[in-house]
């Protein structure tokens, strides 16, 4: 089949439901059922959840289980490229006929009922998932955590939640602890959990979960300990002391992740081979990835050339730390958000940085925001800004006044995978 196949079901799925996202599990308990509960089928489970760093980490926890020679499942959402990228069956992913049989059936299945899209992909996963011999199950979340789909694994063998920050507020409430409350939705009765960097109130509302349901906890800062150190990522536990190369993935953030990551592999009994691999072999597309080919980066030969997915004030923090870590240059942002993200708070955290904001719409995004409002609230931060009609021609112009110059384009995984599409 080509990939139109897939296309036009994933257009069926698409039309289910008349909201993208309507937080409920009874469709998706529903649906799992008529599909003959594959979630009582998995391998075993390493379920995360988190308002950042979900991707970094999973991508991290599947190239150190590979590298000792496991078969890994992965599930993440949303996708860069291509729909296929979120189902990884044994390390691939899924083919075009396998996802066309595999979503024909979901929709036989479901009948014509009301499912999110999420909930409908969701389920065709964990069906794939089911159906293939593999010996882990990397599950990440979509949004929160109590009420998302991917939460009906009964006894996952572990659990991880990344830091928790303010995002989908509409969804899941206003305050950091309201939406820590939804991200340890995931924590299972007597089931372990790793938890990254947060903040106290957030750790509050996790360990007050985390207790009532007779939780182990390995807590960042109290069971486990991670820091960069000469060059070199130091990694403490109640088992001793790591010493190993910095994560192949950019940014100072990243030594959380593989802190994170480092203390389930150890939790689970993996020795450093893994531990190792895990920190420098991952690769994660659109997370301050260096783009140094393709048809975008020949238009810049003599500029650095960064492409970043980041949609939150947090990430847009992490962003900043990167860049701060890097030797100086002149710094050019071009930027494409949803029309739901407040461009302030993605802006603020890189406007020190930067020496100028091109604006562009997401192509064949009807719920991107204009690059004119855009570039009016880079100019109300004060920074010198303008639009451009794409990516392409933001690039041309920047060089042409600043060959040499480090430019980042930012704000979407939207528009990182339009990105990654255009360059190759």
């Amino acid at each position: 089949m080509t990939h139109a196949g897939s296309a036009a079901l994933l257009a069926q799925m698409r039309k289910l439901h008349p909201a993208a996202i309507d937080l409920s599990l009874d469709r998706t308990w529903r649906l799992l059922e008529a599909l003959g509960r594959p979630q009582d089928h998995l391998p075993p489970v390493i379920h995360i959840a988190g308002t950042n760093g979900k991707g970094s980490t999973q991508a991290m926890l599947r190239a150190g289980l590979s590298a000792v020679g496991l078969k890994v499942h992965a599930y993440t959402s949303p996708h860069l490229v291509r729909f296929h990228e979120r189902i990884v069956l044994a390390g691939e992913d899924i083919s075009e006929p396998a996802l066309c049989d595999l979503l024909g059936r979901t929709l036989a299945a479901n009948n014509g009922r009301p499912a999110t899209f999420f909930e409908a992909t969701t389920c065709s996963a964990l069906a794939a998932f089911a159906a293939t011999p593999a010996d882990w199950l990397l599950l990440e979340v979509g949004m929160g955590g109590r009420m998302d789909t991917t939460n009906v694994v009964a006894h996952p063998a572990l659990t991880m939640i990344t830091p928790v920050a303010l995002d989908h507020q509409a969804f899941l409430g206003d305050r950091i602890e309201e939406i820590a409350f939804e991200k340890a939705g995931i924590l299972k009765r007597g089931v372990p959990c790793i938890v990254g960097r947060q903040q106290d109130a957030a750790l509050e509302v996790i360990e007050r979960q985390a207790a009532r349901l007779g939780v182990p906890l390995q807590v960042r800062g109290e069971h486990w300990h991670v820091r960069q150190e000469h060059e070199r990522l130091v990694f403490e536990d109640e088992t001793g002391l790591l010493d190993l190369p910095l994560p192949a993935l950019p940014g100072p953030h990243q030594i959380d992740n593989a802190g994170m990551v480092l203390a389930a592999l150890r939790h689970l009994g993996f020795g450093e081979t893994a531990c190792e691999a895990a920190v420098t072999q991952a690769t994660w597309p659109a997370r301050m990835q260096r783009l140094r080919r393709g048809p975008l980066a020949d238009l810049a030969p003599g500029a650095e050339l960064w492409l970043d997915g980041g949609h939150n004030r947090h990430a847009s923090e992490a962003v900043a730390a990167t860049l701060r870590s890097l030797p100086d240059r002149p710094t050019f942002l071009i930027v494409g958000l949803l029309n739901n993200r407040d461009p302030a708070e993605i802006l603020t955290p890189l406007a020190s940085l930067a020496a100028g904001v091109t604006a562009v719409a997401i192509p064949d995004e009807p719920d991107g925001a204009t690059p004119e409002d855009l570039s009016a609230a880079a100019q109300g931060l004060g920074l010198p800004a303008a639009t451009a009609d794409s990516v392409e021609a933001a690039l041309r112009a920047i060089v042409q006044e600043t060959p040499s110059a480090r430019i980042l384009i930012c704000g979407s995984l939207y528009l990182a995978g339009s990105v990654l599409r255009e360059n190759g």
